[in-house]
């Protein structure tokens, strides 16, 4: 399947691609033996803020409708300057205008503060803060565009285990029709705050297809079969046993399994292309 990837049109170019990895800094290490663990965590695609290197944001929920953006630069590399914050105060109750207030952290000018709240814009959705409370709108640097039936759905990131991880919102679009800009939503308590740079991924992206799935209850001859696919498998399983420098011991029968049927698939088209060339 071919999905397409279109940058940020408030940043283009600007943030990494996306991409697949595996591991998670933060799992024990043993994890590193999980292939299906492993295979969770590569389903779909890391995907980064619009920042360069050099460049990164914090946003903060402070509570009572009130967030803080703030923006550095790290020009040296010998330390991080922060360039501007910007509040957004939201009215009490949903009701009245909201207010914005920008601080400039380095000599401005009136048309800095301007260039301020609209870079802020290039990062958050600053229409979606509070809703709901303590809710926050990350932009991711890339978009998709998938083939006929298919939908992107846009989820934190996979098997990220360390505190505090502010919960996320998952959502489906019908990216097919849909010009949908990556967006990934999590919720703040009041005092958390959420940072992004340019290594750092903000959320992940895989694709479903909106085929309908129906479920049926298997045959008392495929409970059967099941039942001897799995005593087979724990069999050959328990036959291969490898330990780490650590002493851990793991099996990589599942790994080793999973990688020949895929090269099954994909052998014989390669065997065929050689014979027709030998003919």
């Amino acid at each position: 399947m071919e999905v397409r990837v279109f940058p940020n049109s408030r940043r283009p170019g600007i943030g990494r691609r996306p991409y697949r990895e595996g591991q998670r800094p933060h799992l024990p290490q043993h994890a590193r033996h999980c292939p299906v663990l492993e295979a969770g965590s590569t389903l779909g695609f890391l995907v980064h803020a619009p920042l360069s290197e050099g460049e990164s944001f914090q946003i903060a929920f402070e509570g009572e409708g009130r967030y803080r953006f703030e923006y550095a630069v790290n020009a040296t590399g010998a330390r991080w300057e922060p360039i501007f914050s910007l509040v957004f105060l939201l009215p009490v109750g949903g009701m009245g205008q909201a207010t914005e207030e920008v601080t400039m952290h380095i000599p401005a000018t009136p048309e800095s503060r301007e260039t301020a709240r609209l870079m802020a814009r290039m990062f958050i959705v600053v229409e979606d803060l509070g809703t709901p409370a303590g809710a926050v709108t990350l932009r991711g640097a890339w978009n998709f565009e998938t083939p006929s039936g298919w939908d992107t759905v846009y989820t934190p990131i996979f098997n990220m285990i360390e505190r505090p991880v502010a919960p996320g919102l998952s959502i489906r679009v019908e990216t097919d029709w849909y010009a949908h800009d990556t967006e990934f939503r999590y919720v703040l308590q009041p005092g958390e705050s959420m940072s992004a740079s340019h290594g750092l991924p903000v959320g992940q992206v895989f694709f479903a297809s909106r085929e309908e799935v129906i479920l049926r209850d298997g045959t008392e001859d495929e409970r059967a079969a099941r039942l001897q696919s799995s005593e087979a498998f724990f069999h050959d399983k328990a036959a291969v046993k490898l330990r780490t420098p650590y002493g851990l011991d793991y099996s990589p029968h599942y790994l080793r399994e999973s990688r020949r049927r895929t090269y099954s698939v994909v052998a014989p088209a390669a065997g065929d292309a050689g014979a027709g060339r030998g003919r």
